[in-house]
């Protein structure tokens, strides 16, 4: 007799090749004014980087790192952009145009009429943001090792650690999309992202703030992202990086999961 779990690992096969056809879908539909809105959400982490890391980092010269190593302030900012950076695309494309395609479009109940299943969408959706957040994670890398902020050996062992960040947060922002009412929420969406990039170590160390306003940023994902990027830019790596790979995991999961599920209750009714 044939286990029953073989069944399963024949049909993940078509599980994937659904999902890419939602991915293949988007790719059809590019525009050429497209590329200019991808262009303009990657200048702003680069704008940061240039007016805060290297021109208010003159005037601030190096900080200390835990192991008491110092370091440039540019040094320092560039790891949190990139990590920014890589948030910026995944939640552009999961929240405010994944919102428009499900609600006001009515894409998706149309792809629900094919075998495609409301999590199959999320995944090609899913792989699609990411699309847009490894273009702006390689030209950052590209401008660090440009600017001598980082090395290319360290910077592809970056580049891994920034598709994660991606996918966890293209998992949150379709989450968050799912929840939202109207287009008057995106406003929240905008306030609570600026908020991410001002308060998760991008620009002062966490440890200058008091110990209940650290906990608070030490538990956010931007702070993670910064935390596991930053280490892999400057040093040393160790135990707590392997955490914040854990926390960026279970981001994703459980955002794909939330996603998927109510996609299923809003568009299987």
């Amino acid at each position: 007799m044939m286990p029953r779990f073989v069944p399963r690992l024949v049909s993940f096969e078509g599980m994937g090749r659904r999902s890419a056809s939602v991915t293949e879908r988007n790719i059809a539909c590019l525009r050429s004014m497209y590329w200019v809105v991808m262009v303009s959400g990657f200048v702003e982490p680069v704008l940061y980087l240039f007016s805060i890391g290297v021109g208010v980092g003159a005037l601030i010269g190096d900080l200390p790192l835990p192991g008491g190593r110092l370091v440039g302030y540019a040094e320092f900012v560039a790891p949190a952009m990139l990590a920014s950076a890589a948030m910026t695309g995944a939640l552009s494309e999961t929240t405010f145009n994944f919102f428009g395609k499900m609600k006001f479009m009515r894409l998706y109940e149309g792809i629900l009429a094919t075998p495609v299943r409301p999590i199959e969408i999320a995944l090609g959706e899913l792989a699609w943001a990411m699309v847009r957040g490894v273009l702006y994670s390689a030209a950052f890398l590209g401008i660090m090792v440009a600017m001598d902020l980082t090395s290319a050996a360290r910077a592809l062992a970056m580049f891994p650690a920034t598709v994660l960040i991606g996918f966890a947060f293209g998992a949150l922002g379709m989450t968050v999309s799912t929840v939202i009412r109207s287009w008057q929420d995106f406003d929240l969406i905008v306030a609570g992202q600026f908020a991410l990039l001002l308060f998760s170590g991008t620009f002062v160390p966490p440890t200058a703030y008091p110990a209940v306003v650290r906990w608070l940023i030490e538990v956010t994902p931007l702070y993670r992202s910064v935390d596991l990027v930053r280490a892999l830019s400057l040093g040393p790596v160790g135990w707590t990086q392997a955490l914040d790979v854990l926390y960026l995991l279970a981001v994703l999961v459980i955002g794909l999961t939330v996603a998927g599920r109510r996609m299923e209750k809003m568009l299987c009714k």
